[in-house]
């Protein structure tokens, strides 16, 4: 059984959790997130695409993450351009309201690009961007980064459409109530598109990689890599794919219910609650 499975927790954080529980503190209210999942076929096999958060970040600081962040308001923008399941389709998929489905996928394709220079947009429904490496796409990604540009003109400047069909739902996590900063966070899970590369860009990152999602699992399980519990257990289920494309299609047909950990008893401890599908694969570790 992986030791990362049920991490004791230490008396601080169990001491906060029953203050909340007690009514004694009140919950952050969640922001909405999106993460996604960028897959690719190395040479080793499926590889995932990770950053390692700054260790000054407020939240997650010194974690490695997939690409993603919260919702800004403007990703709510019904003039976004769109191309690929409807928004509707997104909402029961992602098991939420329309407005809120458009700007998950919104937010999902415009962190992408801010965080790895990866875009998943194209000029026409069946046509994706072949290069974003020039210092025009540069100065675009920037001016999305700092919130001087929204997705929608950014989209209308380029003439593209979002191409909402090459990402997959895959699972969503709110943040436990007695954390101080919390998130909603639908995963995605998206293939690199044409012949675009990633680019070590994003101002919230010290270091990039692209890692087999299982191999990453083991460096996390040995004390070399840290991750939350979410990404943990998500590249331990992508893992089970041996193809960018067998967990790309992996993602057909999955609706999205999400899942807050809490803290239950094992008896001898304290240790934080896992979704019933991960437990077989947590098992066989």
């Amino acid at each position: 059984m992986s030791a990362l499975r049920r991490p004791p927790l230490p008396q601080s954080l169990i001491d906060q959790a029953h203050a909340y529980a007690a009514g004694e503190a009140a919950p952050a209210e969640p922001r909405n997130a999106a993460t996604v999942i960028l897959l690719r076929d190395g040479s080793p096999g499926l590889e995932v695409y990770l950053l390692r958060r700054q260790t000054t970040m407020a939240f997650a600081g010194g974690m490695c993450v997939f690409p993603g962040g919260g919702v800004d308001p403007r990703d709510f923008s019904e003039d976004v351009a769109w191309a690929g399941p409807s928004v509707e389709e997104w909402a029961t998929t992602l098991g939420c309201e329309p407005a809120l489905a458009r700007a998950l996928v919104c937010a999902a394709v415009r962190e992408t690009f801010e965080e790895s220079g990866v875009l998943l947009a194209g000029p026409s429904a069946d046509r994706v961007v072949e290069d974003t490496t020039g210092e025009d796409w540069e100065a675009d990604r920037v001016a999305l980064e700092t919130r001087e540009l929204s997705m929608t003109d950014f989209l209308v400047r380029r003439g593209l459409v979002l191409r909402t069909d090459l990402l997959g739902a895959w699972s969503g996590w709110l943040t436990p109530v007695f954390e101080p900063r919390r998130y909603r966070t639908w995963f995605f899970v998206a293939m690199l598109p044409g012949s675009q590369t990633t680019r070590d860009v994003s101002s919230e990152s010290s270091s990039v990689t692209w890692m087999q999602p299982l191999e990453a699992v083991a460096a996390v399980e040995a004390g070399k890599m840290m991750m939350m519990p979410p990404t943990f257990l998500t590249c331990l289920d992508v893992g089970q794919h041996t193809t960018a494309e067998a967990a790309h299609r992996a993602a057909s047909g999955r609706a999205v219910e999400i899942f807050t950990p809490e803290i239950v008893s094992t008896g001898e401890g304290f240790v934080l609650s896992t979704p019933p599908a991960y437990e077989a694969l947590l098992d066989a570790r």
